[in-house]
């Protein structure tokens, strides 16, 4: 946990648990798992436990962590929080009952938003949908003495559930995932409901679920639809580039529904102004780009980049600068938004 990060659309990181297990593609260059890693090798208590060599690694096996339930109660200043950085909170291993502790602890800290992403929302669908669950968190309030959740009505227009300080997002790489995860997701009550494609992988059609594209009539559009969408590129080792047109057309489609669009980093790879792009490396030499560069067709499809061949429409070349040359900018500006009345 930490009480500051370096992730650009959060202000702190609380991790009651540790740990996950790779479910998909988006998965396969994990940051937390090279970190956990890297964490056990250095002696960190919260980082011993092994998970599977297959799916998992050193120091990445689920853990639940009690003793880290309180951090956020103890934050006075009001923050934007990712919960579980290190980890999925709706992992499989996890239980129905530390489950309810962690929403019990978010629902006594609305001073602060919390913002859950997940890969799993199959299982986040299913928890926050049972009416069980709110009695398991009302338990675990209770536990603590604290009242329960109200069910009527609150006096300034929201109700206590779900927790109106609290986010629920998943994570989207490429259309697949798409189409599988986020009609579970807007099928789970939420306050806010986002999207974080990173790292995005290939072209993803958001228009479907965007309220103002799929249902021109606002009176079929009440508490349903995306947010708030997060993209980004991929940062690390043996990174894969992502076509600007793929962020391009998600920006689009938020702008053009009201959706609140972060641009989070290009990642590695950014567009050279060869291909009309928005970055370039003066002090590359054209041998370094030949080495350190590919043409990118919007399928997905790479070539051997040489700077002297014709690029024809719809191809960009990239070129792996590292993640702080290339930067935050999306043809030519930054990208902050946030949902409507979220914390500034």
């Amino acid at each position: 946990m930490a009480d500051k990060t370096g992730i650009e659309w959060t202000d702190a990181t609380w991790n009651p648990t540790t740990g996950c297990d790779k479910v998909s593609a988006g998965c396969d260059n994990c940051y937390a798992l090279t970190q956990a890693k890297r964490l056990k090798a250095m002696g960190s208590a919260r980082y011993q436990n092994d998970g599977d060599p297959t799916t998992s690694g050193p120091g990445f096996g689920f853990t639940m962590h009690p003793d880290a339930l309180d951090q956020p109660l103890r934050w006075t200043k009001p923050r934007r929080i990712f919960v579980n950085s290190m980890s999925d909170l709706f992992h499989g291993d996890n239980t129905q009952e530390f489950l309810a502790e962690v929403f019990a602890v978010m629902s006594m800290a609305p001073r602060h938003t919390f913002q859950v992403l997940t890969k799993r929302p199959a299982i986040m669908r299913s928890v926050l949908s049972s009416p069980m669950f709110k009695l398991q968190v009302n338990g675990a309030r209770m536990k603590r003495g604290v009242s329960v959740l109200p069910d009527s009505r609150r006096s300034d227009g929201t109700y206590a559930w779900p927790l109106p300080n609290v986010w629920l997002g998943t994570s989207v790489e490429d259309q697949k995932w798409a189409d599988i995860r986020i009609p579970l997701l807007l099928a789970t009550p939420a306050a806010v409901r986002f999207l974080s494609c990173e790292p995005l992988l290939g072209p993803v059609d958001l228009t479907p679920h965007m309220p103002l594209l799929a249902y021109p009539d606002p009176r079929e559009t009440e508490d349903w639809g995306i947010d708030w969408v997060i993209v980004g590129g991929e940062s690390g080792k043996d990174v894969r580039p992502m076509h600007p047109d793929w962020a391009r057309s998600i920006r689009d489609a938020c702008v053009e529904s009201g959706t609140a669009f972060l641009f989070k980093q290009w990642g590695e790879w950014a567009p050279s102004k060869v291909s009309g792009g928005t970055h370039t490396n003066p002090k590359m030499s054209k041998q370094r780009f030949m080495y350190d560069s590919v043409r990118f067709a919007p399928d997905g499809t790479t070539y051997a980049a040489d700077p002297d061949l014709y690029s024809y429409p719809g191809m960009a070349s990239m070129l792996r600068v590292g993640k702080r040359n290339a930067g935050r900018q999306l043809d030519g500006r930054t990208w902050d938004e946030y949902p409507e009345g979220a914390p500034s």
